[in-house]
Parts: C-alpha cells; sequence; structure tokens
C-alpha cells in the first residue's frame, strides 16, 4: 500500500497539498510517484504564474511517460522547488519532503477543505484498483 500522510490533503489526480496559512506546498504523491516510474524531468510553473483549480501547472516525465500535474487549489505560484531541475529523482525518494514541487498563495483557503483526506484517499486508490 502506498505511504499516506495523516496530515495532509489529496486531489484524485494524485496531488498532495499541506497548507500553512494563506500558502500550500503542492506535490505528487506516493502513489503517483511510484505508478510514473523513474522520473528523469520535471517541468515547473515560474513565479508570478496564476492557475484556476484544476488547471496543469507542470509536469513530470519519467521512463515510462509524461504526465501533466494539475492544482488542486487557484492561486498564485510564490515558489517552485528549484532544486528538481537537477534531482528530478529526488520525486522518487522523498514525495512528501524534498520533493515538493510548488507554494502556492491560494486564492480561497477553503478549497483545501474540499480535498481529500488520506483516510479518503486510501478509499479512492483501493475503489481505483477494483
Amino acid at each position: 500500500m502506498s505511504n499516506i500522510p495523516n496530515d495532509l490533503k489529496y486531489s484524485k489526480d494524485h496531488e498532495w497539498i499541506s497548507v500553512k496559512d494563506d500558502v500550500a506546498t503542492i506535490g505528487i504523491t506516493d502513489y503517483a510517484q511510484d505508478a510514473l516510474g523513474d522520473v528523469v524531468y520535471i517541468e515547473l510553473p515560474s513565479e508570478g504564474d496564476n492557475f484556476s483549480a484544476h488547471d496543469a501547472f507542470g509536469s513530470v516525465e519519467s521512463v515510462k511517460a509524461v504526465s501533466e500535474i494539475f492544482t488542486p487549489v487557484a492561486g498564485e505560484i510564490v515558489e517552485s522547488n528549484e532544486d528538481l531541475n537537477d534531482t528530478p529523482e529526488v520525486v522518487n525518494d522523498d514525495p512528501y519532503g524534498d520533493a515538493w514541487l510548488v507554494k502556492i498563495r491560494m486564492d480561497n483557503s477553503g478549497e483545501a477543505d474540499a480535498l481529500l483526506s488520506a483516510e479518503e484517499y486510501a478509499e479512492f486508490l483501493e475503489s481505483e484498483e477494483e
């Protein structure tokens, strides 16, 4: 079973989100990195870019495929994880830590509340596998 930390919220697109004040940190889940395989390249947005909820804000390229990454909340990018340009494989090793992708200042913090809890995300994964 995938690693699903209890202190995060999750989207059905397999992104995780951690909220502090009005800034959300977003990354891809352990399930997503495992499904992708070895990550070789990550494309992230620039600081100041604005996105609506569910917009694609970047992509992850693995040895298997290229997958878009979607933001679960609307807002402005305040930071992208530049370290991933040189070491994209960190996504496979530490998806919930050093491999965070972006920090976004949310337009509406209530959007984060509507995302899945760890338990709900685990149930969602189980239903996907059936």
